[in-house]
């Protein structure tokens, strides 16, 4: 193996090394049986998994494969910035900047052509505008909405968020797919009907 090539793997290894750091990174959404914090990199595998099961569901010549590497990628930049709660306001205040500060170091760990196209994709995802983007989105939303109502209201509940909030912020999963939004909407209504998630006050 030529230098080039020996400086190209090492890079490619550097920057895997610090995705392993994912798994350390905790969010607020609860698993259903242990009630232990999910981390990020089991959001991450969740969501993809997600995605290929429920392409029917995506809008028409929506590019799986592109959806997929998105959302491998979308949240590694919680290694340096963490995951910031869906539902606070405060730490959204910052959390671009955090962010982009996170995907700068970090994607800059690749070489040049994937850090050019690893950034390409975390950038399409926070714009939330292609039909991939919002596809990914839509899964990212609805496995939040599914851990909450698996675990009796999980993270809902301990934060003391309300119905009204949860329809505002998961809406924009109809964006890509009525379906879903149907289903996530149902499953919304029924952990108000059961006293997991408060009605809005």
């Amino acid at each position: 193996m030529n230098q080039t090539a020996t400086d190209r793997l090492e890079r490619q290894m550097r920057f895997l090394f610090e995705a392993d750091k994912l798994k350390e990174v905790l969010r607020r959404t609860r698993l259903p049986q242990s009630q232990r914090a999910e981390n990020s990199a089991e959001h991450t595998w969740h969501i993809v998994l997600m995605a290929v099961i429920l392409a029917e569901h995506a809008p028409a010549g929506t590019d799986v494969v592109r959806v997929m590497k998105m959302l491998l990628i979308h949240d590694i930049v919680e290694i340096d910035a963490g995951d910031t709660f869906g539902y606070d306001t405060t730490g959204h205040a910052d959390k671009r900047e955090r962010e982009v500060r996170a995907a700068e170091r970090i994607f800059g760990l690749l070489p040049a052509d994937q850090t050019a196209e690893i950034r390409g994709l975390w950038e399409e995802f926070e714009a939330g505008e292609t039909a991939e983007a919002k596809y990914a989105l839509a899964m990212d939303r609805f496995q939040a909405v599914m851990v909450n109502y698996l675990s009796d209201g999980g993270s809902w509940r301990e934060h003391h968020v309300t119905a009204d909030r949860v329809f505002a912020r998961n809406q924009v999963i109809g964006n890509s797919s009525p379906a879903l939004w149907a289903y996530a909407r149902n499953l919304i209504e029924d952990a108000v009907a059961k006293g997991h998630l408060a009605p809005k006050p």
